[in-house]
């Protein structure tokens, strides 16, 4: 039996165009269903600080548990491996949150190697800032010119394949911008580190970041 998604407009994702150059992507314009959307941003959880928190230590609740619970089930990793190519079945997804960004942050990274898929959701309604908009990149060095550039909309996803060449970055942008970060990681060992390692950057941010 298909599950059904309450959150997630799956059909959306199905019908994304992939681009396989510099590195495969996909952008997907309107990854929430419309009806949701206004209750879902409403319900993220509160994150003030700069810096991504495992979702396992944040509070959820409402519309965005919900959504929480579709993006990490067994059929959205099947479609997501699906569009790319990719057998994801023993790869366990890995969850963060980010609330807030500064002028520290966008700078210019490829996606670590124990990563194999980035999904990269926003909820951000009547984004018009010039900052903060992610680019898809052809190199490390600059950020124009550039292959995609994403606002932070509400909706808003990208998805790409970790390669050696998947350089992204953004312009600077300080104050709220709501994202969600899916990766599929190698290993259950591997989804324990990274766990521990964003747990641990976040509390030296609270503590030493002001």
């Amino acid at each position: 039996m298909e599950k059904s998604f309450q959150i997630l407009n799956v059909e959306a994702l199905k019908n994304a165009p992939l681009y396989n150059t510099p590195f495969p992507y996909i952008v997907v314009d309107n990854l929430l269903r419309p009806e949701v959307m206004a209750r879902v941003v409403d319900a993220f959880p509160m994150i003030g600080k700069r810096g991504s928190f495992p979702l396992n230590d944040v509070m959820c609740r409402g519309e965005f548990a919900t959504l929480m619970e579709e993006l990490q089930c067994d059929e959205f990793r099947a479609l997501i491996g699906e569009r790319f190519g990719m057998d994801l079945q023993n790869h366990p997804p890995f969850i963060t949150l980010r609330g807030y960004t500064t002028h520290r942050d966008g700078h210019i990274h490829t996606d670590s190697a124990s990563k194999l898929i980035t999904v990269l959701l926003y909820l951000n309604p009547g984004w018009q800032d010039a900052g903060g908009r992610l680019r898809l990149l052809y190199n490390e060095k600059e950020l124009t010119p550039y292959v995609a550039e994403i606002p932070p909309e509400a909706g808003r996803c990208v998805l790409f394949k970790v390669t050696p060449n998947c350089w992204h970055g953004h312009e600077p942008f300080v104050g709220v911008r709501r994202s969600i970060q899916l990766n599929y990681v190698q290993s259950d060992g591997v989804k324990e580190l990274q766990r521990k390692r964003h747990r641990w950057s976040a509390l030296l941010k609270r503590v030493f970041v002001k």
